[in-house]
């Protein structure tokens, strides 16, 4: 099993920048494929960005091409999102995911291991 825990939410004004971390222990790291989710009050949950268990392969939803990034460090435990120019539409919580599999992958019900998340407040 693995144990997710994210930082880096907070408050930023539309345009802005942020950096999202995700801090993983317990079974090898490197042995997951991890994935950024986010999510509103009453929609589901929507992956941002995913990578590969060796980072040389990832996948970025529609509308985070261009302004979020994923990427990880498996000699610190750490998977990241660089998230940019963002704007009030963006959603409320942004989850960390893991699961064991090589290849990056954007549907949320095929992930075994959560966090508990990180809000983001983009005010309009």
């Amino acid at each position: 099993q693995v144990q997710l825990v994210e930082s880096g939410g907070g408050l930023v004004q539309a345009g802005g920048s942020l950096r999202l971390s995700c801090a993983a222990s317990g079974r090898t790291f490197s042995v997951y494929a991890m994935a950024w989710f986010r999510q509103s009050p009453g929609k589901e949950r929507e992956c941002v960005a995913s990578i590969s268990r060796s980072g040389g392969t990832t996948y970025a939803a529609d509308s985070a091409k261009g302004r979020f990034t994923i990427s990880r460090d498996n000699a610190t435990n750490t998977v990241y999102l660089q998230m940019n120019n963002l704007q009030p539409q963006d959603p409320l919580v942004y989850l960390c995911a893991a699961q064991f599999i090589p290849y990056p992958d954007s549907v949320w019900t095929n992930y075994a291991y959560w966090g508990p998340g990180t809000q983001l407040t983009v005010p309009s």
